[in-house]
């Protein structure tokens, strides 16, 4: 059962906020979906689904990122699920910390105490937020995958681990390597605990490494040149070398000058959400 929150015209299609119970994740959820104009059940609309960096909710990137007049121009429906697990009971960073806990669900499925029962944001992303809408919205089963920082891992992973399901995946400012880098290792330690071989389930290196070429959808990275996290947690240059070796479709783009905030994201997203309308046309890079 879906509960509307709040509804809102814009570009002449409607951007709204709903709230739902989880059954894979044992708490109360919100999302967000932006329907463009003349979206019904006779006209779906394909799907773009926006996943969130650090501290982030649903709310960020559909005030933020500037992407709703073109997505109403293209005919693209855009869902942004929230970051993590919220509510009463749902356990947090016992020191307040914001790269673990409520913002920071990695979206993987943690096993490990006390987070196994709620963090499981990997299958609500892959399953059951895309059941939800497609249940209720006139949306098509066509889809693409996109993200920012913690999001840009989570998009790049998930279009690894379900070939087939995504045309195209893009990302802003991702975390490449989250094995090696401090966030990842912090999250993947509490939520996977010391086992390196689930860690591995969930990055994208050792995934991409481990892929048929032929499985893996167009890819496009923006990194800002400027970006106090560039070299210690996301590690870009670690991507590109081995899409290079591996012949993937990745168009990189490092731009000279812009950081990791939301003024990089708005700055290059109508170009990302062409590169996903073509790729879902059946076009691509």
């Amino acid at each position: 059962m879906l509960t509307l929150s709040c509804r809102q015209r814009c570009f002449g299609g409607w951007h709204e906020r709903l709230v739902h119970a989880s059954d894979v994740l044992s708490c109360e959820m919100r999302f967000a979906i932006y329907l463009p104009p003349f979206a019904t059940k006779s006209n779906p609309v394909p799907v773009l689904f926006w996943l969130s960096g650090l501290t982030c909710t649903d709310e960020n990137f559909m005030q933020k990122a500037g992407a709703l007049r073109v997505a109403a121009e293209l005919g693209l429906a855009i869902v942004a699920p929230d970051t993590s697990p919220r509510g009463e009971g749902v356990p947090d960073a016992p020191d307040g910390a914001y790269d673990l806990g409520l913002g920071a669900g990695f979206y993987v499925n943690a096993t490990e105490a006390p987070w196994s029962k709620h963090y499981r944001m990997y299958d609500y992303v892959v399953t059951e937020l895309p059941a939800l809408v497609e249940q209720h919205f006139p949306v098509s089963s066509k889809r693409a995958i996109s993200g920012h920082s913690m999001g840009g891992h989570g998009a790049m992973m998930i279009a690894l681990r379900n070939p087939g399901v995504y045309s195209s995946v893009s990302a802003f400012s991702p975390i490449c390597h989250p094995v090696k880098a401090p966030w990842g290792k912090k999250a993947f330690s509490n939520y996977l605990g010391d086992d390196r071989a689930k860690w591995e389930k969930y990055d994208t290196i050792k995934l991409l490494r481990e892929s048929d070429i032929a499985t893996v959808p167009p890819l496009m990275v923006d990194q800002g040149g400027d970006d106090e996290f560039l070299n210690e947690q996301l590690m870009p240059e670690s991507l590109v070398v081995l899409a290079k070796e591996k012949d993937v479709r990745l168009d990189y783009r490092l731009q000279s000058g812009y950081d990791h905030g939301y003024y990089f994201v708005t700055s290059f997203i109508e170009e990302h959400l062409n590169f996903h309308y073509a790729c879902l046309q059946g076009g691509g890079v």
